[in-house]
């Protein structure tokens, strides 16, 4: 389900993990949540969409 967004981007679906970059820490994806908006429980950093 890899269409186009609300806003006109491509959004990866709803499925799918948040990584953490630097310790490589995995939590699932919430709809509603951009991973870039969570921090990693472990390390702290900004989670990316993985």
């Amino acid at each position: 389900m890899n269409g186009r967004g609300r806003m006109g981007g491509f959004g990866l679906g709803p499925g799918g993990d948040c990584v953490c970059p630097k310790c490589g820490y995995r939590m699932p994806h919430q709809r509603g949540a951009p991973c870039y908006t969570l921090t990693c429980p472990k390390c702290g950093a900004k989670m990316t969409r993985g």
